[in-house]
């Protein structure tokens, strides 16, 4: 399935944990295989990490705060032009595709 949502999007998240619900943010990282999206502080989750070295260098010790992917369809995409979330249609110019807002039909992609 091709994915509607790119890298550097703002998108508002629409399920999930109750403290995330409802925040809109830009997003990090997207993983088309596994339809998941990585949104900048959402799902944030800590690791514990123990001091290694590699090649040279020393990762310090301690806790690590990190934004965990989210899947695709727990997000959307907000439209630049009407700044609510809205689901997106592709339409084509010839051989380019443009992502269109269903909501006001303005061109997402500028």
């Amino acid at each position: 399935m091709k994915v509607k949502i790119r890298k550097g999007d703002t998108v508002e998240v629409i399920s999930g944990k109750t403290d995330d619900k409802g925040k809109r943010a830009e997003v990090i990282r997207v993983v088309p295989e596994e339809n998941r999206v990585v949104v900048q502080g959402v799902n944030m989750r800590t690791k514990h990490q123990r001091q290694v070295q590699t090649q040279g260098r020393t990762l310090n010790p301690g806790l690590v705060k990190f934004e965990a992917p989210l899947h695709i369809s727990n997000v959307m995409l907000v439209c630049p032009k009407c700044g609510k979330a809205t689901r997106v249609a592709v339409n084509r110019d010839g051989e380019k595709a443009v992502r269109v807002c269903k909501r006001c039909q303005a061109s997402i992609d500028e």
